[in-house]
């Protein structure tokens, strides 16, 4: 039996994995099919210390890795776009024996030097091995890793994250209550297949449940629409896609029925603006969910489908997931008022293994047993976690106040003339720091003021959560899921 995908063994004729904008022409994987096919591949890849993975979004992504989970065998997902340095260093850091890409892939000249496994196409679609039964992965160490993810560090090269076939399993089946996610829905997405939420959430999710991935190969507001309508029950994006479609369903009907006909659409990877929410829940009389995750925690807490729209909150923690705020000097804040900032600590099944080849980082990561997630949140009154910014970049800290950053983006956002904002704090002689707004106007010709964006913040939040200073761009700097890198904001001058 299958621990993993239990769905594998029946062999069924249900679709399992679909890659393509448009239903009709979409390659399409059976049960039957990628169980053939992906034990066909962990046979050839069993025994091996480590496999990258080359990450396109397509069917072979995907199969190479249920492969690899059937077969026992670490994946390291490797981004397509990777730069040449930083794809040095994961390979010099993970050691992966083999790469797993597709025929036609070409991978930069770093990989030459690393043995090479095809997962054959034909056409554009896997071709299954007649003859392979799909191997019981009943007897692998749950605690053995099934993922090394590199993560962006804001300092020094990426850290390898260890992810166990117990962590993906418990925060796969800790959504799945939460959400009521069964073999009867059809996940629509097209996020990046080398991230935690395009491929362990918008891949493994529905494999382990028997139901069906249609990821749209890159994302397009039509091939949404066509994905949902032509039998989508759940959406999942980051809240660069939601705003888009956000922006288009004034003008358009079939949108705003898709929409409207999913039962479940899914924010993450960053916070989705409040304004958006608005506009989505305005057109479609739907609500989208957000959840609250990272690579080393996997899923922490969500939203509860169906429950009173609460934008820009989180939700509360998933089954088997303990979550505390903590203040500066280590104390555990017990104040559920929807002020009181706090680092987010949480606890758990779901919880990384390690960083690859870093025992002190890790160690430095954790307080106890409690990992220091670097989120910075609030709690309400109902115990739903509001988050409010990460610690380095998002905490500021001016005239004696604790303020988070993400309020007053959404304030900003909420302020007709912003398109895009981004706050941080600079060192300021009175007030320790000051509130500085970076603001992409909806209209380049004509932007608002600084004095009438302040007095916005200050009617919506508090006085002293005005911007004291507000520059103007073109576009904020945003990495493949859309988080605002504020690192890569211009030097202040």
């Amino acid at each position: 039996m299958s621990a993993f995908f239990p769905a594998l063994r029946d062999g069924s004729a249900r679709p399992a994995l679909r890659f393509g904008a448009a239903p009709a022409t979409a390659g399409t994987l059976t049960y039957g099919e990628l169980a053939r096919t992906a034990a066909s591949l962990a046979a050839r890849i069993a025994g091996a210390r480590r496999v990258a993975v080359w990450a396109t979004p397509t069917a072979r992504t995907a199969v190479a890795v249920v492969a690899a989970l059937l077969a026992g065998v670490p994946v390291v997902p490797l981004n397509p776009r990777v730069g040449e340095r930083e794809l040095a260093h994961i390979l010099a850091d993970s050691e992966p024996a083999l790469l797993l890409a597709g025929a036609e892939d070409e991978p930069p000249a770093a990989l030459a030097g690393l043995p090479r496994l095809d997962v054959e196409t034909e056409g554009g679609s896997i071709v299954p091995a007649p003859e392979a039964s799909v191997p019981g992965d009943g007897g692998i160490d749950p605690e053995s890793p099934a993922l090394i993810v590199y993560t962006s560090g804001t300092t020094g090269p990426p850290k390898g994250v260890l992810l166990s076939r117990r962590a993906v399993a418990a925060s796969l089946d800790a959504l799945a209550g939460a959400w009521a996610w069964t073999a009867d829905d059809v996940l629509v997405h097209a996020l990046p297949l080398f991230h935690v939420h395009g491929l362990v959430l918008g891949v493994l999710g529905p494999l382990r449940r028997g139901g069906e991935v249609r990821h749209l190969g890159a994302f397009s507001v039509e091939g949404v629409a066509r994905g949902l309508e032509a039998g989508g029950t759940m959406l999942f994006g980051v809240p660069t896609m939601y705003h888009r479609l956000a922006d288009a369903l004034s003008g358009d009907g079939a949108l705003v029925r898709a929409l409207a006909g999913a039962r479940l659409l899914v924010s993450g990877s960053a916070a989705l603006p409040v304004h958006d929410h608005e506009r989505i829940a305005a057109a479609t009389g739907r609500t989208v969910v957000e959840r609250y995750g990272m690579t080393e925690t996997l899923m922490n807490t969500s939203v509860r489908p169906g429950g009173r729209p609460r934008p820009g909150t989180v939700g509360t923690p998933l089954p088997g997931v303990d979550l505390r705020l903590v203040d500066e000097d280590g104390s555990v804040l017990g104040a559920y008022d929807g002020e009181t900032v706090g680092e987010v600590q949480v606890r758990g099944p779901n919880l990384f293994s390690g960083y690859l080849n870093r025992p002190e980082a890790t160690a430095a990561a954790f307080d106890g047993d409690w990992f220091r997630t670097g989120d910075m949140a609030v709690r309400e009154s109902d115990g739903t976690v509001r988050l409010v910014g990460r610690k380095a970049t998002d905490l500021i800290k001016s005239g004696g106040h604790k303020i988070g950053a993400g309020e007053i983006e959404n304030a900003l956002l909420d302020h007709p003339g912003v398109r895009e904002a981004a706050v941080t704090g600079e060192p300021d002689p009175d007030l320790g720091e000051r509130i500085v707004a970076w603001v992409v106007p909806a209209d380049a010709a004509r932007p608002p003021g600084g004095a009438e964006l302040a007095d916005h913040v200050a009617g919506l939040l508090a006085p002293h959560k005005r911007p004291r200073t507000v520059r103007y761009l073109d576009a904020l700097p945003r990495n493949d899921l859309g988080k605002v890198l504020k690192k890569a904001l211009p030097p202040a001058g």
